[in-house]
């Protein structure tokens, strides 16, 4: 009989509170908070209080900058599959909460659904990613990391001994590193549920990422191993002396002027959960892809080098393509630093998270288009297509919009 998650999380709570005591119940409770986060009866809720749920520092906002304004109506059909499309039914399918559309500076739509509103910090999971790639840039450009093909160890020697020992920062940036990362949910003793064990207990997480192994030669396959972003965070706190929270503060958050707090959810030792802990603003995030399709230019203030704007968003391998075909892999996308290209590039890329949070970039029309979900259908096998759907709807949203002008 297979050894489900939900009856592993059972055994854990129960265990933590036979063993007694506050620790015990706690360790208990926060192992079943994390594992019921992902509940469909709950996601839409979860998905923007998880503050509420977790041990988080808070990213301050100064002067907000804002986006002027000239509200329109987007277009309502697309075309996938050989098929016309619906927009609004794929957005409820997809459990939007929130989309916005922004060009030239300026916001032509914004919606909320489910209950969501303009200030609510939405969880982005994997959209963190491309925030952590932004400030690795900003770091070299201050002379705080010298080569992204120097090993990681030189920056981060507790990992040295690790699978991480010897692999250059190049190949972690696009997810090429050769560890080992097991995420079968049913096995508790798998690399995920460990992490997960570390996340919500109060663990650590740069130790669990110091007990995994290397499986193949890095720089050859792509594999999309989140503890890869962990590495560059330590990576980055060791190199600044300071919390990630704080270096995003002060190199991004605050000089782009972001209107909203932010909120990084943290580990038992507080480092922030670099893969994907943030909530975060919508109209935050587009100001994430207004710094990219100005290239790391903030009305003429150099925030991110221009040239790894530029590495960041354009896949540098053969592995790395869009429709590139690793043995096991059936992914259409192309990988950059920690920023995806389209199964169908024409120049545009995103950041993308779970359950479809996405910040989608087109410098040929000047559009961004921010977008968060609570997808309660997100792991159906049946609907493993949904993102790229998604980005071709926005691929002519962008086109459509560019051409009525």
């Amino acid at each position: 009989m297979a050894f489900s998650w939900k009856t592993g999380v059972k055994v854990a709570i129960a265990g933590a509170v036979l063993y007694g005591g506050y620790v015990a119940v706690n360790f208990g409770l926060g192992f079943y908070e994390l594992a019921t986060f992902y509940d469909t009866e709950k996601i839409t809720e979860n998905f923007r209080t998880s503050s509420a749920k977790f041990p988080h520092s808070v990213i301050k906002t100064s002067t907000p900058w804002e986006f002027k304004r000239a509200e329109q109506t987007i277009p309502q059909q697309y075309e996938y599959d050989g098929k016309t499309k619906d927009l609004a039914e794929f957005l409820e399918i997809t459990g939007t909460t929130g989309l916005l559309v922004v060009k030239d500076d300026t916001i032509l739509f914004e919606e909320y659904y489910q209950g969501e509103k303009d200030t609510d910090r939405h969880n982005m999971f994997s959209v963190t990613k491309s925030f952590v790639s932004a400030l690795i840039g900003i770091a070299i450009e201050d002379g705080l990391i010298e080569s992204i093909d120097d090993p990681i160890t030189k920056y981060v020697p507790k990992l040295k001994g690790s699978g991480y020992d010897g692999v250059i920062i190049r190949d972690i940036l696009t997810m090429s590193s050769g560890i080992r990362f097991t995420e079968d949910y049913g096995d508790l003793s798998s690399d995920v549920n460990r992490m997960s064990m570390a996340i919500a207990t109060g663990g650590s997480l740069d130790d669990f990422a110091t007990s995994l192994i290397s499986e193949r030669e890095p720089g050859t396959f792509n594999n999309y191993v989140s503890v890869d972003t962990h590495v560059l965070g330590m990576m980055l706190v060791n190199v600044t002396g300071k919390t990630l929270t704080d270096y995003l503060q002060e190199k991004i958050w605050q000089p782009i002027g972001m209107e909203h707090e932010g909120i990084w959810a943290i580990d038992g030792e507080g480092m922030e959960v670099a893969m994907g802990g943030m909530s975060v603003s919508l109209r935050d995030m587009a100001r994430l892809g207004r710094l990219y399709l100005h290239e790391g230019n903030w009305n003429g203030e150099r925030i991110v080098p221009a040239q790894w704007v530029k590495d960041s968003v354009t896949p540098s391998a053969p592995h790395l393509m869009a429709g590139f075909n690793n043995p096991g892999s059936d992914t259409p996308y192309g990988y950059g630093f920690q920023w995806w290209t389209p199964s169908k590039p024409r120049g545009d890329y995103m950041a993308s998270g779970i359950y479809h949070q996405f910040i989608y970039v087109d410098p040929s029309t000047n559009i961004i288009i921010a977008k968060t979900s609570a997808n309660k259908g997100f792991t159906n096998p049946e609907n493993k297509m949904q993102k790229d759907e998604t980005i071709t709807a926005f691929q002519q949203i962008a086109k459509k919009l560019a051409a009525d002008e």
